[in-house]
């Protein structure tokens, strides 16, 4: 609130982003969690997606700005093409990514908090994820310093010069202590197993690389990559559950890698405070823990054309190879090639084709022109010492 000094010391007078920005939620219980959050989320607009029992109240603490989306809205919005968003599971979610109009989405779960970082200082992940989101990723050549656009790191010696433009940042991935994000087998051989370590880094992931997304704490540029981020069909009335973020994540990557975008995982850390369920996430996961092993060779050999130069147009090329391919592993994976059709198709609906952004691939040709205009100017100036004033710079001819 304005009267209070700790919200006043906590808050920058102008959040960064403020308007640019919707933090969506995922919920089925009353959203408590949000308190400790309030000096950092209080100042942005909230996208709440309601799943299960659309007639339960979800209490939302007072003084937040936000808009409550439940199954019954879903159907309004989408009509026939609201069997593509996910019921009884986080993958719900990808709906407020959907209704958001804004250019940057972070998405986050209910049980997660605010962490401390090493001196005990409560970190605030959202400004961390926009710091990561808006400098440049280096997912072409790897930096041992790791994000070289942070404070008191740069790109090391032997990194070429070509490259140090780097790339836009389409996903900032964050991380989590406590809790660690496990498969059902790990947890049942780990139950009591905490993360502690905090490690100060943020890194690109190298071009060519998958990682396994975690959809609690994430995220995006929603101009950049927003389309592809559809976290499939899991849940009820599915075979499989718990691969919802992983599959986008998936997806994701293999459409920045084409689109020549970035990638970044690390900073910042949320505290996981609720372990799951190891042997309800087994039931979900069981299917998916044998099919992983030829879906991920599947995302590691996939290749776009050069014709698809937007993101639904790779997204739809690449539901048709799911289709081919994976759909000889079970029948489900037609179904999800389906679904990836028709949330593109809604995609548009509710996002006018005209805003779809054109990616070039690769850094843009206009900078790197630059770039080399002013590298050959640099290169060209001849530095000599007059005899009555050091240092005098004299450039030579083009």
């Amino acid at each position: 609130m304005a009267n209070s000094s700790a919200w006043s010391a906590a808050v920058p007078s102008t959040p960064l982003l403020k308007d640019e920005l919707d933090i969506v939620i995922p919920t089925i219980r009353n959203l408590d969690f949000l308190e400790m959050w309030r000096p950092f989320f209080q100042p942005y607009h909230l996208i709440i997606v309601q799943d299960g029992d659309p007639n339960k109240t979800i209490n939302v603490p007072e003084g937040f700005d936000y808009e409550l989306y439940n199954r019954n809205d879903i159907n309004r919005i989408l009509g026939p093409k609201a069997n593509c968003i996910s019921f009884k599971d986080s993958a719900c979610r990808c709906f407020g990514y959907m209704v958001s109009k804004k250019k940057y989405i972070y998405t986050i779960d209910d049980d997660c908090f605010v962490a401390k970082d090493p001196s005990g200082k409560d970190i605030n992940a959202l400004k961390q994820h926009i710091e990561n989101l808006l400098t440049p990723s280096t997912p072409h050549f790897f930096n041992t310093l790791y994000d070289p656009y942070r404070e008191g790191a740069d790109f090391v010696r032997g990194y070429p010069f070509s490259l140090r433009e780097g790339t836009s940042t389409a996903v900032s991935h964050g991380l989590w202590l406590n809790i660690p994000d496990y498969d059902a087998p790990t947890q049942l051989v780990k139950p009591l197993e905490r993360n502690t370590r905090y490690v100060d880094a943020v890194l690109t992931i190298p071009k060519g690389t998958l990682f396994p997304m975690c959809g609690m704490n994430l995220a995006f540029n929603r101009e950049l990559i927003g389309p592809a981020m559809y976290f499939g069909l899991m849940g009820d009335g599915q075979p499989i559950g718990r691969y919802d973020d992983m599959w986008a994540g998936w997806c994701v990557k293999v459409i920045c890698d084409h689109l020549g975008l970035g990638v970044k995982t690390g900073l910042p850390y949320i505290w996981h405070s609720k372990a799951s369920n190891p042997f309800v996430n087994l039931k979900k996961e069981y299917k998916g823990i044998f099919w992983q092993e030829e879906i991920i060779p599947f995302f590691q050999s996939a290749v776009i054309s050069k014709d698809s130069t937007t993101v639904q147009k790779c997204y739809i090329e690449l539901s048709k190879q799911v289709r081919e391919k994976l759909g000889k592993i079970d029948p489900y994976f037609n179904k999800l090639a389906d679904g990836m059709v028709t949330w593109i198709e809604a995609w548009d609906e509710l996002n006018p084709p005209k805003l779809v952004v054109e990616v070039t691939n690769g850094p843009a040709k206009a900078n790197l022109a630059i770039n080399s205009i002013v590298l050959q100017f640099v290169c060209m100036a001849v530095f000599v010492v007059d005899n009555n004033l050091l240092g005098r710079i004299t450039y030579g001819k083009v």
